[in-house]
Order: C-alpha cells, then structure tokens, then sequence
C-alpha cells in the first residue's frame, strides 16, 4: 500500500506543470476551469458559484499538472489558496466566509469556459451539435466561449454547461435529441 501510495504522489508531483490565468471551481462534481481577459468577471462568477453551493479551487492563478494523457488535475499556489479577489472590495477568504465545504484542494478539469466580450459582429454556436476543444499540454479538453452581456446570469449558465457536459459524458446529447425530433418532423411531413 505504501509503494502504490509513494508511486502516486511521485507521479502527480514529476507531472508536467503549467500555470494559467483563471478560475477553477468544482461543479456538480465536473471541474470547470474558467478563463477570459482581466476584469471580465471569472472571480464574481466563482463567487456566485460557491453562494450556490459549488466549491472553490484556485482563483487567479491555476497550477495544471498532466497526470496522464487523459487526465489535467488543477490546484492553487498555497500563497493564494482559498483567497478571491473583487475589484472594489478586495480580498475575500472563501473558506473563512462560507465554511470548509465551500472549498477544494485538488480538482480534475473536464470543462474550459472561455468568458468574452460580446461582439454583435461575431456568430455564436446556438445549437451545441460539434463540440470545441482547447488544448492544455497536450491533452484536449471541452471548451465553450460564452459571451458576457450585462443581465446575463454567468452562475446559472456555467451551471447549465457543468450539467449538460455531464449528461454528455453519460451518453445524452439535448442537441443531437432535437436534431433528431427535427429530422424526423421533416421526414414524416415529406410522406403525408
């Protein structure tokens, strides 16, 4: 037991480690790992997150080690962990406000969210049917780009991606569903 312990810690300790600029917060158990430009709202979306009861890993800064060719598990500095900062009214302790279980040390990352400026100009995936990936070292992870307008709920969107990746995951696709009650609608109003 001991070895097969040692082996572990060795091998995620020697992984190949990168450190981006994001949030990393653990939804319904998939780990999302949310980027976008400084000030875009990543911090108050993670924050929102926790109040639903989701927990926090890093914000700001994510370490990524690669542990194998499928698998990108994210932490925090110890520097910064369980800090968030709010521009205009500075650093929060997550753990401190919200309780121990708001909070998570280590989290696989199965989901990127990639906040941007809405730009009327650009055309947004509507239909969810193909999938984006982005890499990280190496390994190709689901990406979503959703574009941030004011009113928009960024807590109850990134909610919806967490469960719907999920759904994916267990063999449920809700774009592939309607494309098929779609095409089917098409083909039965051909033969009448």
């Amino acid at each position: 037991e001991f070895m097969a312990e040692l082996i572990y810690c060795l091998s995620e300790q020697l992984a190949p480690c990168i450190t981006i600029h994001g949030v990393l917060v653990d939804v319904y158990g998939e780990g999302l790992l949310i980027m976008g430009e400084s000030g875009i709202g990543k911090s108050e979306a993670a924050l929102e997150l926790v109040r639903r009861g989701h927990r926090l890993v890093t914000d700001d800064v994510v370490e990524i080690r690669k542990i194998n060719e499928h698998t990108l598990i994210g932490t925090s500095p110890d520097i910064t962990r369980y800090f968030i900062e709010l521009r205009g009214i500075g650093i929060i302790d997550v753990k401190t406000l919200f309780g121990v279980e708001s909070v998570k040390n280590t989290q696989s990352i199965d989901l990127v969210i990639k906040l941007e400026e809405w730009s009327r100009d650009k055309e947004y995936d509507r239909l969810g049917l193909k999938e984006e990936y982005t890499e990280i070292l190496g390994n190709k992870v689901v990406c979503h780009s959703l574009p941030i307008r004011p009113g928009r709920n960024l807590a109850v969107i990134v909610e919806s991606a967490a469960v719907n990746h999920r759904q994916k995951k267990m063999g449920y696709n809700a774009a592939q569903e309607l494309y098929n009650r779609v095409q089917a609608n098409l083909a039965k109003k051909k033969e009448d």
